[in-house]
């Protein structure tokens, strides 16, 4: 193994939108791979046909292309190699021939068997084990010797059945009593007695593989080195390991993450937690075409990726350091698969914001300015340069998580004020108020119309007039924005210009007198 080219896959099933819980198995299977330069692939667990959803594949690789996470190999690489790699088909209902063979290879070699038992059979076994006091019956090493299969049947009525095309599954045969160990890169050590496993199905009825054959098959023939994977696949684990020995094959370094746990850190983190509590769990936005209803995604509410990247790499890693913000490149550069926590991840939605803001900060100028362009159209607000978009951004900059917010409250840098607060207006608008502004518009017309020259000559003119800044310089922020919130007045009114200054000068005097 430690010869080998690394080579890991993702493989989810398209039974509807990628949870950010598999987009972050996805991204620890990309930095481990780049990191040991290898090769990061993808592949489609499409088995259960039953639950296929339409669109879910494409939306698994547009949200994975949305994060950076490229394959090397598999869907979404077929522009770079032809379909996709050397060992396509990458879609396992595509690959449904190979897995029959390796089922007769295990049948022959006593480690499978016919099991004709049809679903009323199993039924009623449930039923009766359930009325004894065991709810939990289970098809294994024990309770085989009891049912309908080629190992409790005569080999001539075995065959009888199989030519008359009588229904079966394929099922492991499970060693009794026998200890399966493996050691797994996060967990350690992992021992379960075979009594405690069932004789799961290899090859279904369809004749499709189950997950346990085809995921097996699949990462031996695709040269698989390491099984990253959730928590969840942990107690298939020992079946799989079985598998390869049964087959005579190397098995590959397992390393089974952590849960993602809801906010409370009670239990899995689930859509149903995002929708009681308002966030999103999807990458991008999900419109199920069942219930007519879309579900959010981080893309849309505003998160750069690089900043849902780096929010999903630290739930279950750390490196050990204070450092936190982190690009792509440099996630690669500080991943350690050991370094990867047993304990469930808590999900934190306001970190999650906290590292948008963060990289929000770290977006080139050229970046920001088409965001900020974009937002402003969306809200029919339009900008005279880019220039003036960026000024305008950084006034709203110190607080922003998302490039929104800097555009919240800030309709009157693109337009004259349409309205007053009115509280503020009873309190600052004096008899006096008109006075000010006919004498600042005149002062301020002898500068420059820089910050610093207006800020400097209304000092000055307070301190000649004896003014209080608390007496002019609410009046003058009503007159320019409307409120008496926000930047310094002096900013917005060196970016809105000298004339249209003057102009909204003219109009409070009007409005409010």
């Amino acid at each position: 193994m430690k010869n080998r080219r690394v080579r890991v896959r993702f493989a989810p099933s398209p039974t509807g939108p990628l949870h950010m819980g598999g987009v972050r198995t996805a991204l620890y299977n990309y930095l481990f791979a780049k990191q040991n330069g290898g090769d990061f692939l993808l592949r489609v667990e499409d088995t259960d046909q039953t639950r296929f959803v339409p669109g879910a594949e494409a939306y698994i690789v547009e949200a994975l292309a949305w994060c950076g996470i490229s394959p090397d190999e598999g869907i979404g690489a077929e522009d770079k190699l032809p379909h996709g790699g050397p060992h396509a088909p990458y879609r396992q209902s595509e690959r449904k021939p190979m897995y029959r063979a390796y089922a007769d290879e295990l049948l022959a070699a006593g480690h499978a068997y016919y099991a004709f038992d049809t679903p009323e059979d199993l039924e009623a076994v449930r039923e009766r084990a359930k009325q004894a006091g065991n709810p939990n019956w289970q098809y294994n090493s024990i309770t085989r010797t009891s049912m309908k299969n080629s190992l409790t049947l005569p080999e001539e009525e075995v065959q009888r059945r199989l030519d008359a095309g009588e229904a079966y599954v394929i099922r492991v045969k499970m060693p009794r009593n026998e200890e399966v160990k493996f050691e797994d890169r996060i967990r350690g050590w992992v021992s379960v007695n075979t009594l405690n496993l069932d004789d799961k199905v290899l090859l279904k009825g369809d004749g499709m593989p189950t997950y346990h054959l085809a995921n097996v098959v699949d990462d031996h023939t695709m040269d698989i080195t390491h099984v990253i994977r959730g928590e969840e696949w942990l107690p298939s684990a020992p079946l799989h390991v079985l598998l390869y020995r049964f087959f005579a094959w190397e098995q590959p370094e397992f390393a089974h993450l952590p849960l993602l746990l809801r906010p409370d850190g009670n239990g899995k983190l689930s859509k149903r937690d995002g929708d009681r509590l308002g966030f999103p769990v999807f990458p991008l936005n999900w419109h199920n075409e069942e219930t007519g209803e879309t579900a959010s995604g981080y893309r849309e509410r505003g998160f750069y990726p690089q900043a849902f990247v780096n929010m999903l790499a630290f739930l279950g890693w750390n490196q050990g350091t204070n450092q936190e913000i982190f690009s792509l490149e440099e996630l690669v550069a500080a991943f350690n698969l050991d370094k990867v926590n047993k304990a469930g991840a808590r999900f934190d939605f306001d970190k999650a914001r906290w590292f948008n803001q963060q990289h929000l900060r770290l977006q080139p100028e050229a970046g920001l300015v088409a965001d900020y362009r974009s937002e402003a159209a969306a809200r029919g607000l339009s900008l005279p340069s880019d220039a003036f978009a960026l000024a305008a951004m950084q006034l709203f900059m110190d607080r922003a998580e998302f490039i929104g917010d800097t555009l919240d409250g800030a309709a009157y840098l693109f337009a004259d004020p349409t309205s007053y607060d009115e509280v503020m207006v009873g309190k600052k608008w004096t008899p006096e108020a008109p006075g000010y502004m006919t004498d600042l518009k005149s002062v301020f017309a002898q500068t420059d119309y820089s910050e610093e020259a207006l800020e400097n000559a209304f000092k000055a003119y307070l301190a000649d007039k004896g003014y209080g800044f608390g007496q002019v310089g609410p009046v003058l922020r009503l007159a320019m924005a409307g409120t008496t919130q926000g930047p310094s007045i002096f900013t917005v009114m060196q970016l809105i210009g000298q004339e249209a200054s003057e102009r909204r000068i003219d109009q409070a005097l009007v409005t409010l007198s």
